[in-house]
């Protein structure tokens, strides 16, 4: 017996990922039933998530489980060969894979299994949100979320600002906060990591006490007239 996988895989988030599995026994020729069988987490008791089976050498190899129909063989069991593709790849899709054939006969060759590996899902960066918050204490600050495998780093351009941010991560996500924001203008949020860049921009405009009450009256005075010809009408 021997095995030959890579120690991982990487592959592109929303597209396709083949992991390869090739493998050798000491049989010159093998009629019966064998089952190709892909496990995630634990080698033994993990989730299946692909499932073939060949009852003869004249028989391709059946799908009996492929998760959420993302998984497909692409190998051959019969020539030694289990590979499969993973289609639309997702972050949960970063796991181990265990992979697995059985060939049905003696007790002590029915199982043989092979070792496992990682799948990691890689991602040029994405902007998830950017705005502009206020704490009730006339003092505003923007925030700037972005996704990205490696996690990107984020960096704030535009008007004259203070250099005090704060930062949180959580897997592939992170999020820089802007405190204190004190000119008007257009911020600009920039997110980078190895695979690329990508860029948010939020204007901001400080609307002074002077001209708060005129501002309410464009919102408000249109706001009037809708409600007075609906009376008219009614």
């Amino acid at each position: 017996w021997s095995v030959h996988v890579p120690s991982d895989v990487t592959g592109e988030l929303g597209k396709m990922v083949v992991l390869p599995c090739t493998f050798t026994h000491p049989y010159k020729t093998f009629d019966r039933t064998l089952t190709a069988i892909w496990r995630i987490k634990e080698p033994y008791n993990g989730t299946i998530v692909f499932k073939c089976i060949s009852q003869s050498t004249s028989e391709l190899c059946k799908t009996a489980i492929s998760l959420k129909n993302k998984y497909k063989l692409l190998g051959n069991p019969r020539h030694k060969d289990l590979s499969i593709r993973i289609d639309n790849l997702t972050w949960s899709d970063s796991e181990r894979y265990f992979c697995r054939v059985e060939l049905s006969g003696d007790i002590h060759d029915k199982y043989f299994f092979l070792f496992d590996w990682e799948v990691r899902a890689t991602a040029a960066p994405r902007i998830i949100n950017i705005t502009v918050t206020s704490n009730g204490d006339r003092t505003f600050q923007a925030r700037c979320t972005a996704e990205g495998e490696p996690a990107p780093t984020l960096t704030w351009t535009g008007p004259p600002h203070s250099n005090l941010t704060s930062t949180t991560s959580m897997n592939h996500r992170v999020t820089k906060e802007l405190q204190y924001l004190a000119h008007d203008g257009k911020y600009t949020c920039t997110a980078v990591n190895s695979h690329g860049r990508a860029e948010g921009a939020v204007y901001f405009y400080k609307f002074k006490a002077s001209n708060s009450a005129f501002f309410l009256i464009l919102i408000f005075v249109p706001l009037g007239i809708k409600v007075l010809i609906l009376l008219v009408i009614l």
